[in-house]
């Protein structure tokens, strides 16, 4: 369980249940309240880019790190 493959997958994922989360306030539009202040949508939509941009780019590093794994390298360097 020592592989950066399974790790980088993982939390691709998760970052991309979170961006699609966001997705959804975006399309529900619900009124959220933190501290009775309503949160603007606009935030929702900073977030499921940022989010989604990161879950693609770990999926992409996961890509990288079977490459090298594959090729029996010790040090991964993205193209």
């Amino acid at each position: 369980m020592n592989n950066p493959k399974c790790g980088l997958r993982l939390a691709s994922i998760v970052l991309a249940l979170l961006s699609l989360s966001h997705l959804w306030r975006l399309i529900a539009q619900p009124e959220v309240l933190v501290a009775g202040a309503l949160v603007p949508l606009w935030i929702s939509a900073l977030a499921f880019i940022v989010l989604g941009g990161l879950a693609f780019w770990l999926w992409t590093l996961s890509e990288v790190a079977q490459q090298a794994d594959e090729v029996g390298e010790t040090e991964i360097e993205p193209d």
